[in-house]
């Protein structure tokens, strides 16, 4: 019944945006080799479809050439949704505006030191200018998307009503449940590990040494869930602050250490650093401190509950919302204009 969601919003959509590129040309018939596609005639170029790639694939195996192809046109289906948007948002006045992107700027660069900020866009070979640039993009896109979609989604009352009488036996918590947060540290970091700091622990020794800093800083007052976005190394729970959602007593108790360890804390406590081991092998990998936000007793959760209706109408928008925008995405597609050499170049090369 849990919802995680990004707390840095659109900041780490321009973050993921600091994927800058290079090389690999790909030749669009009667394009020229800087153009990969058209959209309502406007140009998509290779240099932009490259800095993405190879912003994805840096650190890790070269892919192979089918493998890299298929990369490549994902990447560009993108630009091609984003340039659809981008002139949609023209026509309706929506583009992000100068004060907008350095504010959104400003938010992005608080947790860094300009020293930070600046390796952080040498790292990836860009400059402040091609940042903004992506951070303009996202912006309007963000803009056109709740002005066309989210603003107009309402869910009723009665709509939580009949989600509720239709699926009650989901509301019925057969075992105590627990709201948990964690902030990893791992002693073998993969290039997958993001934190706003960009911070990774090299190696057993600094590990420890790490998970011991961030207990000394959540002992002395700072926020779990911003120490757990600027440092923690678990890569699909950094971005919402460690938020691992709502965990089954049952599931729980399969680690004795951190279930014992979890049922010694009231909510807003979090443990001492426990091993973070392979449930398979269990082999020590990393280290973890456990919050404890909340736990749930067994048994049914009524509809008056608010805790239920706001769950019920969370789920209901995500699921209108998804449906809407992908219709909306067809709709526009449909009107537009759309010339994709790479796709061209690619089925001409198989003899298609």
């Amino acid at each position: 019944m849990n919802r995680k969601r990004n707390v840095v919003g659109a900041a780490l959509l321009a973050m993921c945006a600091l994927a800058l590129f290079a090389t690999a040309g790909c030749k669009g018939q009667g394009a020229g080799s800087d153009v990969m596609a058209r959209v309502n005639g406007r140009k998509v170029l290779r240099t932009e479809v490259e800095k993405y790639y190879r912003n994805q694939t840096e650190g890790q195996q070269p892919p192979s050439t089918e493998q890299a192809q298929s990369l490549r046109l994902s990447i560009l289906r993108e630009l091609i949704e984003n340039e659809i948007l981008l002139q949609r948002a023209e026509k309706l006045g929506l583009l992000a505006t100068d004060e907008e992107v350095d504010l959104k700027l400003g938010e992005i660069r608080a947790p860094f030191t300009k020293e930070e900020f600046d390796a952080r866009l040498k790292e990836r070979g860009i400059t402040l200018e091609d940042f903004k640039r992506d951070l303009r993009r996202s912006i309007t896109v963000e803009k056109v998307l709740n002005k066309e979609i989210t603003s107009k989604i309402n869910i009723s009352d009665g709509d939580i009503s009949n989600y509720y009488n239709q699926h009650k036996a989901e509301f019925n918590l057969i075992v105590p449940q627990y709201h948990l947060a964690q902030i990893l540290v791992t002693t073998q970091p993969s290039p997958q590990v993001r934190n706003l700091k960009n911070d990774k622990a090299q190696n057993d020794g600094e590990a420890k040494k790490k998970v011991s800093m961030l207990l000394n800083r959540l002992e002395s007052g700072e926020d779990f869930a911003t120490v757990a976005m600027n440092y923690s190394e678990q890569p699909d729970t950094s971005a919402t602050g460690g938020d691992l959602g709502f965990i089954p007593e049952n599931s729980l108790q399969g680690d004795k250490q951190a279930y014992e360890a979890i049922n010694k804390l009231k909510p807003g406590q979090f443990t001492p650093p426990l091993p973070a081991a392979d449930s398979g092998t269990h082999q020590v990998f990393g280290y973890r401190i456990i919050k404890l936000i909340s736990k749930e007793p067994a048994g049914q959760r009524e509809l008056n509950d608010p805790r239920v209706q706001q769950a019920i109408r969370e789920q209901l928008r995500d699921r209108r919302e998804q449906l809407l925008k992908s219709a909306y995405y067809e709709s526009l597609h449909n009107s537009a204009s759309i010339e994709n050499y790479l796709a061209d170049q690619i089925l001409k090369a198989s003899g298609q």
